[in-house]
């Protein structure tokens, strides 16, 4: 299987955890690691284009002159991939900050298969893993959450987690046209699916997959405030997609 990992970067440069990348791309030849600098004004680019120096074959970078959010840098990667030479069988993407590890994205990449067409990562706290979350995100989250399972009409723990794998045919489908949200991009990525197969069909095709490990990162780049505009977007993700299958 050939897989790749769209990884969003702004302003990285301080924080990117390189040893990371270079221990997954020493050992793993089956994912192209796509960076998209997402505008950034620092010299995360000169990072990037280190990585790619030293792995030629498995690094693709995409510079973006201008930033677009989280939402229109990974629809750029997934673009770029899908439109370009190599044929993939699973995209997905993840969080520059290695919150969730590139193993762990690879091993959730196992669930996608001809009858799965979308697995994911759920931060869980079990007795057996490690999720270290700052409280106000959590509790928050879990408000979140509970609105738009209930808008979806299906349970879905964690949408928000940076940690998602699509079959290649649904990667297109998905990413085609622009999101309403900057960063609530994941929630339209539901309602798409859910738009097209049925709530009930969900059930049956996606696998939400409670993380080994998840750690937050300092230097969030969703600040707290936004809490109060996510539910404008919500709003107005929900008025767009509310003509849906059951």
């Amino acid at each position: 299987m050939k897989n790749a990992i769209i990884i969003p970067c702004y302003n990285e440069a301080a924080r990117l955890p390189t040893a990371g990348y270079i221990n997954f791309l020493e050992s793993e030849k089956s994912c192209t690691l796509v960076f998209v600098n997402d505008g950034s004004t620092d010299d995360t680019i000169g990072v990037l284009n280190a990585l790619k120096t030293d792995f030629p074959a498995n690094v693709l970078v995409i510079d973006l002159r201008f930033n677009l959010g989280k939402a229109g840098a990974v629809r750029a990667g997934m673009n770029e991939c899908l439109a370009g030479g190599i044929s993939y069988d699973r995209l997905g993407y993840l969080d520059a900050d290695l919150a969730t590890s590139l193993e762990e994205w690879l091993a959730i990449s196992e669930k996608v298969t001809d009858d799965v067409i979308f697995a994911f990562g759920a931060r869980i706290s079990k007795i057996d893993n490690f999720i270290s979350r700052k409280k106000y995100r959590h509790y928050a989250g879990r408000v979140i959450a509970t609105f738009i399972s209930e808008a979806l009409k299906f349970p879905v723990y964690d949408t928000q987690c940076g940690c998602k794998v699509f079959r290649k045919d649904v990667a297109e489908a998905v990413f085609k046209d622009a999101f309403i949200s900057r960063w609530l991009f994941d929630v339209e990525i539901f309602f798409r699916l859910r738009n097209t197969f049925g709530a009930a069909e969900m059930r049956r095709i996606c696998r939400e997959v409670p993380l080994e490990r998840w750690h937050d990162v300092a230097e969030s780049k969703v600040k707290f405030t936004y809490f109060f505009r996510l539910w404008i977007d919500l709003l107005l993700i929900a008025k767009k997609y509310r003509n849906a299958k059951n």
